[in-house]
């Protein structure tokens, strides 16, 4: 069908020379408006999702340029308006624009990418949209880093310190963009439950804080299947890691003291010399001494894991001094560090692990001592303690030495409070599905499907267990899990203030 016309009908205002090959008429992204013709349709379309909000004033800055270059109507500012709203009626227009035969819309639907610029947080809120709409054939994602981790778009060779924003450095992205590869990624459906609090207001439920980035992370309908009477549970999902533990209670300091004093943390440089005077204060350095080991994870939950879909759950043993679990989809944590590493064949420990593939359904699961362990990642092939791969993991949390851990979820973290009685409070995590990024060079992320990956260790079931986890995903949790967000509820309160989303 591309090959049909020379020429295609669209919108007489665009600009010249190599930025055509990203515009998007008016009448594409705006229903109602009057079509014409153009040329031809764009090699690369594009859409651009900024938070005005990220990085300092570096986000208004790039909104400006970005505006300057392209058609103004395909670059949006996240506090102004939100991406299930953009994407909802983009692609309710380019369906109709489709039946109605028109050539250049199908060409805009085929060749689609997508540019998200802000923190871990807004990059992840916007591929829960993608990823919620189900579409036939979803656009890929670039990320902009305009946070304080950026490990989005450091593990796909986007970098990770904030970009520079005059119109020189905007058109060499735009072209990194066009000739980027596609990879795809897992998303985790994460589930927490917990009973009803005999005290204080349930909604939200006090003291409990929820990442707000984890827009679909709310207290699921009494029709979801999901539901137990006299508990609240609540589900999300995240795409780069979910942790537990110190260094969540190192960034629950972090975003506290942000949200006190806003004007101390403008400058990303300066965010990551509070996070680490953070770490010092609260001790994460010195852990042994400071904390009493009864915060180690080994005393406060039973870890049970699904190593392949349709297995049985088996527990784990946790090491008695681990302080910090982390279970990471993304070979980047706390801005660039590897964790798992590649697991050799010397000793026999490693050898049931197999290389980060972000695509093979299985999240790592490592752990940490305190930060001076974690001072190994910086050395060549160093890694926390491997405790797992899995396709489900489920912590089961029970009346004990504490009353409250530790909980964040791509960057965004939660104090959560513990049983008080003989009861449980329970996190599972499991494979949902994939969504589709786009990958510069060098890219540390790596796929099942690129012949220059290191080999699996399992290569002879891998193919098995993705079917069956296919199988599972679509049978597993009916009206559950398949709605991880369902996009028309894909939304942010109106009174959080989206600079938070790091």
């Amino acid at each position: 069908m591309e090959g049909e016309a020379e020429t295609v009908v669209g919108s007489s205002s665009k600009p010249c020379g190599q930025l055509e090959d990203y515009y998007i008429p008016d009448y594409i992204l705006k229903p109602g408006v009057e079509q014409v013709l153009v040329d031809h349709a764009p090699p690369c379309p594009i859409v651009v999702f900024i938070n005005s909000r990220s990085g300092g004033q570096l986000g208004s800055s790039l909104i400006k340029t970005y505006r300057e270059l392209l058609n103004e109507a395909q670059v949006f500012d996240l506090s102004e308006e939100t991406p299930d709203k953009v994407l909802h009626r983009l692609y309710a227009n380019v369906e109709r624009l489709k039946m109605e035969g028109d050539i250049l819309a199908v060409q805009i639907w085929r060749k689609l990418r997508l540019i998200v610029a802000g923190g871990d947080g807004t990059a992840s809120w916007l591929l829960g949209v993608v990823s919620d709409l189900k579409l036939s054939h979803p656009p890929p994602v670039a990320t902009v880093p305009l946070g304080t981790g950026n490990n989005l778009p450091f593990s796909f060779g986007w970098g990770k310190k904030n970009p520079s924003t005059d119109q020189e450095a905007v058109k060499s992205f735009l072209g990194l963009v066009k000739h980027a590869r596609e990879i795809k990624i897992d998303s985790w459906h994460i589930m927490l439950r917990m009973r009803v609090p005999e005290e204080g207001p349930c909604d939200p439920i006090a003291p409990l804080e929820l990442p707000h980035s984890l827009h679909a992370f709310h207290r699921v309908s009494s029709s979801d299947s999901l539901n137990m009477e006299g508990y609240h549970t609540f589900r999300g999902g995240f795409w780069n890691y979910f942790s537990m533990g110190m260094d969540a209670e190192v960034s629950y300091a972090f975003h506290s003291e942000r949200k006190r004093n806003p004007e101390k943390f403008k400058n990303q440089l300066t965010n990551q010399g509070q996070y680490a005077k953070l770490g010092l204060k609260q001790g994460w350095f010195c852990a042994s001494l400071s904390q009493p080991s009864s915060k180690n994870l080994a005393q406060l939950a039973k870890v049970k894991v699904m190593k392949r879909a349709g297995g049985l759950w088996e527990e784990l043993h946790v090491h008695h001094s681990i302080r910090s679990i982390v279970c990471l989809n993304l070979p980047s944590f706390s801005g660039g560090l590897n964790p798992w590493g590649t697991p050799g064949t010397r000793r026999a420990a490693d050898r049931e692990f197999t290389p980060p593939f972000v695509d093979d359904g299985l999240i790592e699961v490592v752990g940490f001592r305190d930060a001076w362990h974690g001072l190994v990642l910086l050395a060549p092939n160093g890694h926390g303690t491997r405790i797992a791969q899995a396709h489900r993991i489920r912590f089961e949390f029970h009346k004990g030495a504490a009353e409250h851990t530790f909980m964040r979820v791509d960057g965004e973290p939660w104090k959560q409070p513990l049983p008080k009685d003989d009861d449980t409070v329970v996190v599972e995590i499991s494979h949902l599905r994939q969504v589709t990024m786009l990958a510069n060079e060098p890219c540390r992320s790596k796929s099942v499907n690129d012949p220059s990956s290191p080999s699996l260790a399992h290569d002879s079931s891998h193919g098995d267990d993705k079917d069956m986890a296919a199988e599972e995903d679509e049978d597993e949790w009916e009206d559950g899990r398949r709605k991880f967000g369902a996009a028309d509820t894909f939304k942010l309160p109106d009174e959080i203030d989206i600079a938070h989303l790091s």
